[in-house]
């Protein structure tokens, strides 16, 4: 239960992060508006994430849910910027 309380955290936690870098910090970069950019930044933070998946109650679940929130993120950033 509490893995899974842990893998809900890293989802939201990555999907808000990055939405809200997206907006502020990356809106006027033309690389963040292709289509493979949330892909890339979703397997980027998977594979930076998946070494903490050594702790005894988080596993590579959730560093895979980091890695959806990631890209999630990213890709309602970049739509809600201007």
């Amino acid at each position: 239960m509490i893995g899974l309380l842990i893998g809900v955290a890293a989802a939201g936690g990555g999907f808000v992060a990055a939405r809200q870098f997206v907006k502020r910090r990356l809106r006027f970069v033309d690389a963040v508006y292709r289509p493979a950019a949330p892909l890339i930044a979703g397997v980027g933070a998977a594979a930076l994430a998946a070494p903490i998946a050594l702790l005894p109650v988080v596993s590579l679940g959730t560093a895979l849910a980091f890695g959806v929130g990631v890209a999630g993120g990213v890709a309602s950033g970049r739509r809600s910027s201007p």
